[in-house]
């Protein structure tokens, strides 16, 4: 689903934003500090329930205000949404769907895919593995509608198997009882299910990431596989029947789809090692451009895409190169820069509102 309309009310510097963004292509122009990227956390929120900048919601509320608001109107062929959500001060969520009131995230997330490519975006492949768990389980949650319960499931139970584990540490026993072979019996269940709706879920996008890879890294020849959190040649459960003791002394579970990565490498050496930053956002650029193209052939669904400051660490021609290949797969996109002269090329896109923000005022422009 596209975005229609957005209005924005008391975020970060944007006292009150009311615009009707094109269907295709959005660049936002101002300079640093001027509130573009502020707009485009705000349009985060609607896809993720959090900031990309910080972890903390009050810090987004304006100064001397108890809360921001954020609202849309978003559609596609067959239905039109009104969506929104406020966070309070005292960290209370209210989300509106079609006026029906309810202070659940996952109620606004699952309508409005939504990616996001920053300066930082590098982060994905030389970040921690939990950088790469989200990645597959983005994908995952707005495909595969049975993810997100399992994923649920899953999370519930390993709290479980944790707060366990630290009874028995505390306690100083390391019997191996009924309890603890019941949660594990239910954590291999979800656990199984998870690591195989992963594995389904890298080998089906892999086809169009070799493809954006031909167009953004041709110099290079990538392999990427799963590994699921545990031992090989061996299942989950034995995995953490072995693992117990250990596991009992720390008070945490360390193996499972948990403990899941991705690893990615050229020639049979780690990509980080060989790439530059430039070339590592590309290969960014080449993944999330193919959940972006799986996503449309799978479900039908526009994405929504956020690029901030484009110009960083990438030429001219890969801005070009990313930007078309992302308004071919029907993605509504907002594209931040400093100066309009960092998108030379932006000319030849036809559906197109160009934005401008200073002091925390966006105003479109003709």
């Amino acid at each position: 689903m596209k975005l229609d309309t957005v209005q924005i009310q008391h975020f970060r510097n944007l006292v009150n934003v009311d615009i009707k963004p094109s269907p295709s292509v959005n660049f936002v122009f101002g300079q640093n500090g001027s509130g573009k990227s502020s707009f485009l956390e705000a349009l985060h929120y609607l896809g993720f329930g959090r900031s990309f900048r910080t972890l903390k919601h009050r810090n987004v509320i304006q100064s001397e205000q108890d809360r921001f608001s954020i609202f849309c109107v978003s559609s596609d062929e067959t239905k039109s949404l009104r969506l929104g959500m406020s966070r309070s001060i005292d960290d209370s969520l209210l989300v509106s769907v079609n006026g029906n009131k309810s202070n659940r995230m996952s109620e606004l997330v699952s309508h409005i895919p939504i990616q996001i490519f920053t300066p930082q975006s590098s982060d994905l492949i030389i970040g921690s593995p939990s950088l790469r768990r989200r990645f597959l389980d983005w994908g995952l949650f707005h495909v595969e509608h049975s993810f997100a319960q399992a994923s649920q499931n899953y999370q519930k139970l390993l709290k479980n198997k944790n707060a366990l584990l630290r009874k028995y540490a505390s306690q100083r026993d390391n019997s191996y009882d009924d309890q603890m072979r019941f949660w594990d019996k239910q954590i291999v269940k979800e656990g199984d299910i998870i690591t195989k709706m992963r594995k389904d879920y890298l080998n089906a996008i892999l086809g169009h990431l070799n493809s954006n890879l031909l167009h953004f890294l041709p110099e290079f020849s990538v392999e990427i596989s799963y590994h699921r959190g545990w031992e090989k040649d061996v299942t989950l459960e034995q995995s953490i029947f072995k693992k117990f003791d250990k596991d009992s002394r720390n008070g945490y579970l360390s193996v499972g789809p948990h403990k899941a990565d991705l690893k990615i490498k050229t020639r049979g050496v780690d990509v980080s090692e060989v790439l530059s930053r430039g070339q590592l956002r590309m290969l960014v650029a080449a993944l999330q451009l193919a959940q972006i193209q799986y996503l449309c052939e799978q479900t039908q669904k526009a994405c929504v895409f956020l690029l901030d400051d484009i110009g960083a660490e990438l030429d001219e021609q890969k801005r070009e190169l990313f930007i078309d290949k992302l308004v071919e797969s029907n993605t509504q996109l907002f594209i931040t820069a400093i100066e309009k002269n960092q998108l030379l090329f932006m000319d030849k896109y036809k559906n197109k509102k160009m934005f401008h923000v200073e002091h925390g005022v966006m105003s479109e422009e003709n």
